[in-house]
């Protein structure tokens, strides 16, 4: 496959859509492999509006042979030239019902082991027995993520809604004039394809209005490795097939 587009794009508009990325098979089997774990653990998340599964390919470990594929390897080999390993998985499912929506923002925060006093490492937090931290931002600007949708997804189930290019402002402050919600795009996605975005890409999503259930499968992908002392707390290296 040829992912020059979609590299493109994802520079250019901090965001990009393909499809394709799994066949029925592929997706049944993904499925069915997360309905198949055990989902007592502190890593899980229930809700009436949302079922989330943090640290997805430490719990389940199953996922890693069925979710990179040669398409999504090729994908990540395409989208940057240096070795590039997965940093965060976490597995969204938003019922039909769902009343959940998320306003429009950033993703400053990534995932680590341990809490310590870092230069330019800011705003710590301490959520779901996990520490997050802001790194700076050529870190953010370095992730690649990738949202691998199990269901189709349009505005009335909750696909993200970006501000185009808002990637190349930096840091943005909500309520400053760099952005307007008149701009925003709805990243409709089928089955089996998947959302590529910059985290400084400005998104948000919608409460569910159609009755239709939305399954996501969200990577984050990095090249970085941490200043010593300081580790992502998750790590998964990418194998070729």
């Amino acid at each position: 496959m040829n992912y020059r587009k979609n590299k493109i794009e994802l520079e250019n508009n901090g965001y990009s859509i393909l499809t394709d990325l799994y066949s029925q098979g592929e997706v049944d089997q993904i499925v069915d492999c997360i309905a198949k774990s055990d989902t007592s653990g502190s890593s899980f998340l229930k809700t009436k509006d949302v079922f989330a599964i943090r640290q997805l390919m430490k719990n389940i470990p199953e996922l890693g042979g069925l979710l990179f594929n040669d398409k999504l390897i090729d994908l990540i080999s395409t989208l940057s030239y240096s070795e590039y390993f997965l940093t965060k998985a976490i597995y969204f499912d938003k019922p039909s019902e769902s009343n959940w929506f998320v306003a429009y923002h950033q993703d400053l925060s990534i995932s680590v082991d341990q809490k310590v006093d870092l230069d330019n490492y800011t705003n710590w937090t301490f959520k779901k027995e996990q520490f997050g931290v802001q790194p700076p931002t050529k870190v953010l600007q370095d992730t690649i993520t990738i949202r691998i949708h199990l269901d189709d997804t349009d505005e009335g189930n909750g696909a993200l809604k970006v501000i185009p290019k808002s990637h190349l402002k930096g840091i943005i402050r909500l309520d400053s004039n760099d952005w307007k919600v008149e701009d925003e795009y709805i990243c409709s996605v089928k089955k089996g394809g998947a959302m590529l975005m910059k985290p400084l890409t400005l998104h948000a999503s919608n409460r569910t209005v159609n009755g239709k259930r939305r399954r996501v499968i969200h990577l984050e992908f990095n090249k970085h490795r941490l200043p010593e002392a300081l580790n992502w707390l998750e790590y998964y290296e990418i194998k070729k097939q």
